[in-house]
């Protein structure tokens, strides 16, 4: 192969990718949070007939504790790209129970910064994935085994008996789980 043809193929390697590279994240349903990227060629994709319901059980504490948990974004990811891909943000019912060491994203910031000398980064996420229309619960058994209380907690979450048992009842009522 020539120098020149070399050139060529390397050139348009660039400028594919850097079309892919060129776009900016979209927050179709949970603003600010959670961008996703739309995929052009995909096939296979949401069905923007259908009524999502969807439990996420999060028990996955961050990697960072200074940084946005992965695992909170996520959600928010996964709102989004069911907005990208047209379901109306009405036919997505999210559910998300949060225990195990999960549970200190939800610290307000009094008490995370008594944890890990910052203020809480999840919180502006959650706020977001309410006005969203997702609910956000935090299992009441795993508060006791880590010594919180109510008033230790962002103010929107709602506190469930168990995580065990919100997966238990929403399961049956078809909520489809997906584990962070």
């Amino acid at each position: 192969m020539t120098r020149k043809f070399l050139s060529l193929v390397f050139l348009a390697f660039l400028l594919s990718n850097s079309i892919v590279l060129a776009q900016t994240p979209q927050f179709p349903i949970v603003k600010g949070y959670g961008g996703i990227y739309e995929i052009k060629d995909a096939t296979e994709r949401p069905d923007p007939s259908l009524e999502y319901k969807i439990l996420v059980d999060l028990a996955t504490g961050s990697e960072n504790d200074k940084e946005i948990s992965r695992w909170v974004d996520n959600v928010a990811r996964m709102m989004n790209l069911h907005g990208l891909a047209g379901v109306p943000k009405e036919k997505i019912h999210v559910k998300v129970i949060i225990h195990g060491g999960a549970v200190f994203t939800l610290l307000n910031d009094a008490k995370y910064q008594e944890k890990f000398q910052v203020d809480n980064p999840n919180l502006k996420v959650f706020q977001a994935l309410e006005e969203a229309g997702a609910e956000i619960m935090i299992c009441g058994q795993s508060m006791m085994m880590r010594k919180l209380a109510k008033e230790d907690l962002w103010p929107g979450v709602t506190i469930a008996h168990s995580a065990l048992t919100t997966i238990t009842t929403y399961v049956p009522q078809g909520y489809v789980m997906v584990k962070f």
